[in-house]
């Protein structure tokens, strides 16, 4: 055989071996190929979509975050007012109270004032008498001289 010969059988078989790839062997490569570029694609998209989600997730607990501060800071100032105003009623009240307190006590002081200012005038009038006793050297009789005796207190 000569070298054309041998080189003509081996195009031959080569050929026999290109269809029999091309038919047999090379679809399921490229279908497996073309299967795993899919998945590769679509883990890829839904890492994509995971990701857009995460940031919308993110940015609706960002707003929820911030409207709990603000809900929270609305409340402290609220609960701050509302202690504020409690204190200045209980100091109003206080205050009425004391006030109430100081009169009870001036109207007190002043019948015990004019209770002392009776009894010294009492007093005044019984030293009176006894005065009048020792310099008149005899007795006077305070019911039969009840009318000078109220004078004389009045008078004191």
């Amino acid at each position: 055989m000569s070298i054309n010969a041998t080189l003509i059988v081996q195009m031959i078989v080569f050929a026999i071996l290109v269809w029999f790839t091309m038919k047999f062997v090379w679809p399921p490569i490229m279908a497996a190929l073309d299967e795993r570029a899919k998945k590769i694609a679509d883990g890829l998209s839904a890492a994509d979509k995971a990701k857009a989600d995460l940031a919308s997730a993110n940015k609706r607990v960002e707003e929820q975050l911030g409207a709990a501060r603000n809900d929270a800071q609305k409340r402290l100032a609220d609960a701050e007012r509302l202690a504020q105003q409690m204190v200045e009623e209980a100091k109003g009240r206080a205050n009425e109270e004391a006030a109430k307190i100081i009169a009870a006590a001036k109207a007190e002081a002043a019948q015990e004032s004019v209770k002392a200012r009776e009894a010294l005038r009492d007093q005044v009038a019984a030293l009176a008498v006894k005065g009048a006793e020792q310099i008149l050297r005899k007795e006077v009789n305070p019911s039969v001289h009840a009318d000078l005796l109220g004078r004389l207190k009045t008078e004191l």
